[in-house]
């Protein structure tokens, strides 16, 4: 009895016509694929579910759910989001193909079937899914460890994940774009990862931390980068993990960066930050309202740590959101 090797690439083949199916399956199979079938759209999810496949070969016109809308509901799927997906039809005119690109497709290959061509992306789309999924774990090892960081100090509570709520709110009130909303939501994950490496002597101490301590918890932010700097997904992110504690005057650190020598997303990220930070509890202090907070926010500005341009469209960005409540 042969035993299933788990390293042999999965195809998905999902068309309506078995012809069709029966030739991607005979040309794939030569080339040492495992290749699954299915004949409709709710039969290929379904199938997804199960397998998870390498690579879908999907057919655009089929009866019930089109391929479009499978597509849409593959890449919409946290756990099928990175499958690679080809879209297969006689089609050939250029509406089609935006239909196809809309819905999130990877590639296209027209009927009928050419042996190298098919070969060729389906070996390519597989190499890149698995880089990727290489990637993503990397990603999550990091989330993990940033959550592990967060619980060993009990009177954050749920700073990170209100950060990541705020930026994205934020990011959207100032039109950033999509990549720059995701990075400022990540920030707030990973800003504070690099206090993994800050002994619970320093981090945890409940008094004022003297110089030589001091010195040692200012390095969380060169650890969170030399952490974060090896993945390739983390570049828009690491300029907010080094850059956090840097003021708009030069008095922050690590770098004394000043004014817009700070990443604007840097900048961005701080207020959000800060305005957490004023508006909840902690041990050396009560929760300010959010009007005090804007208020102690204003002074820092004119005080030159803050942006006062930033600091006023987050006010307006605070009080807009009061009236939407």
């Amino acid at each position: 009895m042969n035993c299933p090797n788990p390293d042999r690439p999965k195809i998905l083949v999902v068309d309506d016509h078995p012809s069709s199916r029966l030739t991607a399956v005979a040309l794939l199979s030569v080339e040492g694929y495992e290749v699954l079938e299915a004949e409709s759209g709710q039969m290929a999810l379904e199938c997804i579910t199960r397998v998870n496949p390498d690579l879908i070969i999907l057919d655009v016109m089929m009866p019930g759910m089109d391929g479009y809308e499978v597509c849409r509901r593959i890449k919409q799927n946290e756990h099928t989001r990175l499958i690679p997906i080809v879209f297969v039809t006689a089609l050939s005119d250029r509406h089609a193909r935006l239909r196809g690109i809309e819905a999130g497709g990877d590639d296209f290959l027209s009927k009928p079937f050419d042996q190298l061509e098919l070969s060729t992306r389906a070996r390519s789309l597989i190499r890149q899914k698995r880089l990727n999924e290489d990637l993503d774990h990397s990603s999550k090892v990091l989330f993990s460890i940033a959550r592990a960081v967060e619980s060993r100090d009990p009177n954050t509570g749920d700073h990170c994940e209100r950060l990541v709520v705020q930026g994205k709110a934020f990011g959207e009130f100032l039109k950033l774009s999509r990549n720059e909303v995701r990075d400022l939501m990540w920030g707030g994950y990973l800003h504070d990862i690099g206090k993994v490496g800050i002994p619970d002597a320093v981090l945890l101490k409940m008094g004022k931390l003297t110089p030589e301590e001091w010195q040692i918890m200012r390095q969380h932010v060169i650890i969170g980068e030399q952490i974060c700097q090896p993945l390739r997904t983390m570049q828009g992110v690491v300029p907010i993990i080094r850059y956090h504690h840097e003021r708009w005057d030069g008095t922050g650190y690590p770098d004394r960066l000043k004014g817009d020598e700070i990443p604007f997303l840097v900048q961005v990220f701080q207020v959000i930050d800060i305005y957490d930070a004023l508006t909840h509890e902690r041990p050396y202090k009560r929760a300010f309202t959010a009007q005090e907070s804007l208020n102690l926010m204003f002074q820092e500005a004119e005080q030159g740590w803050r942006n006062p341009e930033l600091i006023q469209q987050f006010a307006e960005f605070i009080c807009s959101a009061v009236v939407a409540a």
